[in-house]
């Protein structure tokens, strides 16, 4: 359903941005174990989890902090995506901004302890286990 200037309603809620951004995390943390079984050295795979990890806390943090600061800014009216073009003026790209950020940085908060757990599971795997690497 869309208003009268063309903006989809209902209006994204905070809850449900970052509801879905939880969703998108837990999602990818399966996709990193299965991506690290692509590295056959276990030094390796140690070391990409460990880097998936940490720029997943880093990217994770900036990315939602700034999110908030401009969800604050907008002062309630977010956009979603799509109504990209209903933008009018030079700040109103923070409008869909704002929900995008949030989403991505909380995907990648719930993405981090995920990596690290896997770092440990790869870690304290048996050297002839498949998990172990080579």
């Amino acid at each position: 359903m869309t208003g009268e200037d063309g903006i989809h309603l209902p209006r994204l809620r905070f809850r449900d941005v970052v509801l879905r951004g939880v969703l998108y995390g837990l999602a990818a943390i399966p996709l990193v174990a299965i991506g690290s079984l692509g590295v056959s050295d276990h030094h390796e795979r140690m070391t990409f989890l460990a880097v998936t990890g940490g720029f997943a806390m880093v990217g994770g943090g900036v990315f939602t902090v700034a999110g908030l600061g401009l969800w604050a800014a907008c002062g309630g009216d977010i956009r979603r995506c799509r109504d990209w073009r209903t933008i009018t003026g030079q700040a109103g790209s923070a409008t869909v901004a704002a929900p995008v950020l949030v989403r991505v940085g909380v995907l990648a908060l719930v993405l981090f302890p995920g990596a690290f757990g896997l770092y440990h599971l790869v870690d304290s795997a048996d050297y002839d286990s498949w998990f172990h690497g080579g």
